[in-house]
């Protein structure tokens, strides 16, 4: 075995079965059968998440603007989220013509701080936005007490979460929607592709005629849409691949979790380093394996990725703060948002990674420290 061979950030698993599926969604998989994969593919991973609807999409980003629309965001409304999150999160709220209210995080969680969500409602807040970020979990219980005491829908961008658990629900069945993201790089696949999640009826039915060019379910004249709507669909064929992931989904998820246990032990001895926190009551995903070094080491997020490069290892940057985005609207940039984005890298967590693998990764972590005076 080449000991030096690349060992990239994250990479799908991929079986016959998925072949297979995917293989006769491109056969079989047209004309009365044309959504025969994303109906099986909606229903199993709705009884996966707990939930009474699901609708496959494009995108998380589409499940996100769609759900969003359905509650009728527009100018003038006020979303708030965290300041550390991907740009897809705060994208459809630009897209609506709404005005993101970006907000700091918890040091711990590295999520949206409640505290700072409720200094930030006006009466123009229209959502709040948890994003679970990496697979760790947002304060949901204060959170949705916010939307409570203040008639505001709390959404989940659960696009990191599958696998993550608050209390007995999965995440992505707490708030008033729910949604998911099949990148290559996350813990079930589609290539592409996302999935709306929701309990309730009304918002379900809207988002699936937003979904379908704004034709509502029942209308009986052939292309009349009722409504200006969306593209956001996902073809079979991904829906067929995305059936044989979710039979595998708990192997996924625990392959994952058995990964980041692995970094756990192996940093069991390692001070000055923190990684993805697991709050009592909550179990996270464990998508992506982060470490944050302490702000007392002279160690910057830089460095180690400088580090991982020349180990020839595909580490990550922690997302930036969406404040320091130059296009983005001026507003203040959270503290914690920047420390964090300053001293954290994302690891390698593919499915297929062995232990030599891991072994590897947490010696260019050891030796930073070292060289660093930790």
């Amino acid at each position: 075995m080449n000991s030096n061979r690349r060992i990239p950030l994250s990479r799908p698993s991929i079986t016959d079965e998925e072949v297979a599926l995917a293989t006769d969604a491109a056969r079989n998989g047209w004309g009365p059968h044309c959504y025969d994969y994303l109906d099986r593919f909606e229903a199993a991973f709705a009884a996966h998440i707990g939930v009474k609807y699901a609708i496959a999409t494009s995108s998380c980003t589409g499940a996100l603007h769609m759900g969003l629309a359905a509650l009728g965001v527009g100018e003038g409304d006020e979303i708030i989220l965290a300041d550390t999150n991907w740009v897809a999160s705060v994208a459809p709220v630009l897209h609506l013509g709404a005005r993101p209210v970006l907000v700091d995080i918890q040091p711990d969680s590295w999520c949206i701080d409640p505290v700072a969500v409720r200094a930030a409602i006006t009466p123009r807040t229209r959502a709040i936005i948890a994003v679970h970020l990496y697979g760790n979990l947002c304060d949901m219980d204060a959170l949705l007490a916010l939307g409570r005491e203040f008639d505001i829908p709390v959404i989940e961008d659960a696009a990191e979460a599958i696998g993550s658990m608050y209390g007995g629900s999965r995440a992505g069945a707490l708030g008033v929607f729910g949604a998911f993201s099949f990148h290559g790089s996350k813990t079930i696949t589609t290539g592409e592709g996302g999935m709306f999640v929701t309990d309730e009826q009304a918002l379900y039915d809207k988002v699936l005629s937003l979904s379908n060019h704004g034709r509502v379910k029942g209308q009986t004249r052939q292309f009349w849409p009722d409504m200006l709507g969306f593209k956001y669909k996902m073809s079979n064929l991904q829906a067929a691949f995305g059936c044989a992931q979710l039979r595998r989904v708990e192997s996924l998820i625990s392959r994952k979790l058995e990964i980041m246990q692995r970094y756990r032990e192996a940093f069991a001895d390692v001070s000055g380093i923190t990684m993805n926190p697991e709050l009592p009551g909550t179990r996270i995903g464990a998508w992506m394996p982060t470490v944050v070094v302490a702000e007392h080491i002279p160690l910057s997020a830089d460095e180690l990725l400088h580090r991982f490069k020349q180990a020839n290892i595909d580490a990550r940057p922690f997302f930036a703060p969406l404040s320091t985005l130059t296009w983005m609207p001026p507003g203040p940039t959270g503290s914690h948002a920047q420390s964090v984005y300053e001293r954290a890298v994302n690891l390698p967590s593919f499915h297929d990674m062995t232990d030599h693998d891991i072994d590897r990764v947490v010696a260019v972590v050891r030796e930073a420290l070292q060289h660093a005076g930790a």
